[in-house]
């Protein structure tokens, strides 16, 4: 068990972050053990010719049997609008021994294929990272960030409407609040208890982890969690033709969200479409209404995503 102590301004001062370097570390659990993560079937398939070019012995070695990856990928990320070079750059400036006491933590010694120079060592990593990121990531990551956004909205909402402690325990079964103690069960058999004294609790949606993880070792307080809405994430690139549901929607609002199998901002489906941005802003509102989309500010655009709801909607015309 994993128990973070928090004080009323502790409570008060908890933040979201979104962080690509933990995804892409954190993918490594998928990508070594697909049954565990059939929520990510999609995403494997549509990867698989890619990975097999990968540096796959320096990826294997950031990972053990139990699935824990070196604190040093999981970083504290400052915002939702965390940058991967941001992070690669902080990644290489490791001190070697942080590097080393953070594999050790997970393998129990630092594997062969890192022996030697950690300067040598951490750019081969990025490099192996770097690469992932651009084979398997990066077409998709758009509409993954998204899902992660629309969870961290969705949170917001929650502490709006509820408070902080109803958000944390609706996090996951394993995460629990109660009288300023969000306590963490793991499979780590260690019990751990740190006091978060003003150094901020921060809470990471991720598309890797089935329950809840966090730092191995005495990293900055952190939980990752299973992002909400990833049930649709894949399915929805299968649209149906939607004639039938224009009967109901009508013909623009159909189509709209046809096309909202991967995110689009209101400006992009107005183009695509050949609707003015105000009738597609109009369209998109009712939509989303509705509950058959899902939207999130993404710097200064907003972009729409179709529900599982709508996914199923379009779905039930191909059954």
């Amino acid at each position: 068990m994993l128990r973070y102590l928090l004080t009323e301004d502790d409570v008060g001062a908890v933040r979201f972050g979104i962080s690509p370097l933990s995804e892409l570390a954190l993918s490594l659990r998928a990508i070594q053990d697909p049954a565990r993560f059939p929520l990510q079937l999609g995403w494997l398939r549509r990867t698989e010719t890619a990975r097999a070019r990968l540096d796959l012995r320096t990826l294997d070695g950031l990972i053990d049997e139990r699935m824990w990856t070196p604190d040093f990928l999981n970083p504290r990320p400052a915002s939702p609008l965390t940058r991967l070079e941001d992070e690669f750059v902080a990644l290489l400036a490791t001190p070697p021994e942080v590097f080393r006491a953070d594999l050790v933590a997970v393998h129990g010694q630092v594997p062969d294929v890192f022996a030697g120079s950690t300067s040598v060592a951490l750019r081969r990593i990025v490099r192996a990272l770097r690469q992932l990121w651009e084979t398997c990531f990066e077409p998709y990551w758009p509409r993954m960030r998204a899902v992660l956004e629309a969870d961290v909205v969705y949170r917001g909402r929650q502490i709006a409407q509820a408070g902080v402690a109803a958000m944390l325990n609706g996090l996951s079964s394993r995460i629990a609040y109660e009288h300023g103690v969000v306590s963490v069960r793991l499979s780590d058999p260690r019990d751990r208890t740190y006091a978060i004294d003003g150094n901020g609790l921060t809470l990471v949606p991720t598309m890797f982890t089935r329950r809840a993880s966090a730092p191995v070792g005495l990293g900055p307080p952190m939980i990752m969690y299973s992002a909400r809405g990833q049930g649709a994430l894949w399915e929805a690139e299968r649209v149906a033709n939607p004639a039938a549901v224009a009967a109901v929607l009508g013909e623009t609002r159909a189509r709209l969200l046809a096309a909202l199998g991967d995110p689009a901002s209101s400006t992009e489906l107005g183009v695509r479409l050949g609707v003015t941005a105000s009738a597609v802003n109009q369209h998109l509102r009712v939509l989303r209404d509705a509950g058959l989309l899902v939207s999130t500010r993404y710097g200064r655009s907003v972009l729409y995503l179709r529900s599982e709801l709508g996914n199923a909607l379009l779905e039930a015309r191909t059954r």
